[in-house]
């Protein structure tokens, strides 16, 4: 990646040689050449949040940023993407999105994310820090800003517009107002589930921002629900990419003898997993790591990996992320070990599933989705 501070060479986390996706893209060049030809001072507390794989604050280093993710993979690039380019280990501090925000705000740079709630809950967290002299850019490509994106700017900091578009990408100018009434946080949320779901039905669900279906049980997590595996004694089951946690919570509820992993690579979501789990005063024993799939899970150790796999990455469309976590499922497994998985009908997930594990056998199905079950042999 060309910068006006130089050459950067920049990966995604984890590394893969055949990944075709760049760490870095057109906005995050955009924002990087706005700071320098305007000759916006960076002397002060520079803030870059949502910064997908590290560009903007390796770019930035020298002058000491801070990054805030709610992405696990995301932190993990940073720190490899600043030890490629020779960062002192903290020149740059990384915050997660559950950590509290810096105490001032200098300059504010955003890199827009996917959902509309975590952008209101980080904004609404900053905004007691920022003055009327912050500087606050935004930055995204064109598809990824609306006038919802706008208002939101507007409703919590202050007047706000964008600029031409460059490359498909777009930046945003917002003008502190100190004198401004903002609202209330409404993150995190809760609501109760529907009945006709098994264990989990009438049960409380806790969403912080940006958790997939914040607001209502989304229809793939419920026919999931309606089709777990049934109890049959002590087990250790994982809910892996486990989002607000309302099936591994299901899985404690009709199973008070199982153990059960939340994992999930949002620091959001894992944090919500513990809320709904806490919220139903589940008996048995809970853990919840944020992390990379099942990598640090012990080889041989887990007796059923329930998995909602993800097929995007940010906007692109992928199926890397359910290849890592049917691989990283086979290796957690003891032998005879169940992944269950629920999926669009049209991703094929029985192809991969034969492929990996000999086998994939449906469980249940409807005109949008299915549950498959691979059983690890030997």
């Amino acid at each position: 990646m060309t910068t006006p501070w130089g050459e950067l060479e920049l990966s995604r986390f984890p590394e893969d040689p055949h990944e075709k996706l760049r760490a870095w893209d057109a906005s995050d060049a955009y924002l990087l050449d706005h700071l320098a030809q305007e000759g916006i001072p960076l002397s002060g507390a520079v803030v870059v949040v949502g910064d997908r794989w590290g560009a903007l604050v390796t770019a930035l280093a020298a002058h000491r940023p801070t990054q805030i993710t709610d992405s696990y993979l995301s932190q993990e690039a940073t720190r490899a993407n600043l030890a490629r380019a020779g960062v002192a280990a903290g020149a740059v501090s990384l915050l997660t999105s559950q950590d509290p925000p810096p105490g001032r705000v200098d300059v504010l740079l955003v890199r827009v994310p996917k959902s509309l709630a975590l952008l209101e809950d980080q904004l609404l967290r900053l905004a007691p820090a920022v003055h009327e002299g912050t500087v606050v850019v935004g930055t995204g490509m064109v598809k990824e800003i609306h006038s919802s994106t706008l208002r939101l700017f507007e409703r919590i900091l202050g007047p706000t517009r964008t600029s031409l578009a460059r490359q498909k990408a777009r930046l945003i100018f917002c003008t502190p107002d100190p004198a401004l009434e903002r609202p209330a946080n409404p993150w995190p949320y809760s609501y109760a589930l529907p009945d006709g779901i098994g264990a989990a039905s009438g049960r409380t669900v806790v969403n912080h921002a940006g958790v997939f279906c914040a607001d209502r049980l989304d229809i793939g997590t419920r026919f999931f629900l309606r089709h777990l595996p049934d109890a049959d004694g002590p087990r250790r089951v994982v809910d892996l990419g486990c989002g607000n946690g309302v099936v591994g919570t299901a899985v404690a509820l009709a199973d008070p003898a199982a153990e059960v992993l939340f994992v999930d690579e949002s620091f959001q979501a894992v944090a919500s997993a513990e809320a709904t789990y806490k919220a139903n005063g589940v008996p048995g024993h809970a853990e919840f790591r944020v992390g990379d799939g099942l990598a640090g899970v012990a080889p041989g150790s887990v007796d059923v990996v329930l998995n909602n796999p993800p097929f995007h990455s940010h906007q692109a469309t992928t199926d890397a992320t359910a290849r890592r976590m049917f691989t990283g499922a086979r290796r957690a497994l003891r032998p005879g070990g169940e992944l269950w998985v629920i999926g669009n009908r049209h991703l094929g997930y029985h192809v991969q599933l034969r492929r990996l594990f000999g086998n994939s056998r449906l469980i249940a199905s409807d005109p949008k989705f299915v549950v498959l079950k691979a059983v690890k042999r030997g």
